[in-house]
Parts: structure tokens; sequence; C-alpha cells
């Protein structure tokens, strides 16, 4: 199991829109993370950035992305959810979220 923290911006008025839509994630949305191996998922909201935390179980993270970015629905959701979002400055090239390094964990 690996731990993943990312970061993004929102747009302050787009944060209670953002919120709503995340209190009722579309069930083929939540499947299909559940289908690529991603557990524990979890958005917080701190301001105008957005933190996300997630355990990915599976053995190849990049073909199960691409898996997660070729389905329909996924990107449907997509398409409603990143024009409210900001990527932050400095994120490595392709990254819309940008991963983070983990400092610190203990269990």
């Amino acid at each position: 199991m690996k731990r993943f923290g990312q970061v993004i911006g929102i747009k302050p008025d787009r944060i209670e829109v953002y919120k709503q839509l995340h209190a009722a994630v579309w069930p083929a949305v939540l499947n299909k993370i559940k289908e690529c191996n991603i557990r524990n998922y979890s958005i917080y909201l701190y301001d105008n950035l957005l933190f996300a935390y997630f355990e990915y179980v599976g053995d190849d993270f990049e073909a199960d992305m691409a898996k997660m970015a070729a389905d329909p629905m996924t990107q449907e959701w997509w398409a409603i959810c990143m024009p409210m979002q900001v990527p932050v400055e400095g994120r490595k090239p392709g990254e819309h979220w940008h991963t983070m390094e983990e400092v610190f964990h203990t269990d």
C-alpha cells in the first residue's frame, strides 16, 4: 500500500458547489475509484486549497490511473470539477493535482 497526499487550489466562488457535488459523488465514479485500487480517499478544504489523501493498494499505479482516465463517467465528473480547480505552481508536467512529498508517518 502506498499513501498519497495531493494539493490543488479551488476558485473561491466555486467552493460551495464543489462541496455539494462531493456530498453526493456519483456511484459510478465511486465504483471506478475502488476498481482502480484507491482506498481511504478523503478531500479536505483549507481556505482556497483542497488537500486529498488516499491509499493505493494495487501494483501498477500508472495503469490504474489510465484506466480511470479512460472511463466516460469519470471524464464527465472531471469535466464538471476541473474548471473549479486551480493547479498549484511548481507542479510536475502533466500533474493536475500536485502530489506532495510525505515527510512523516506513524501507525
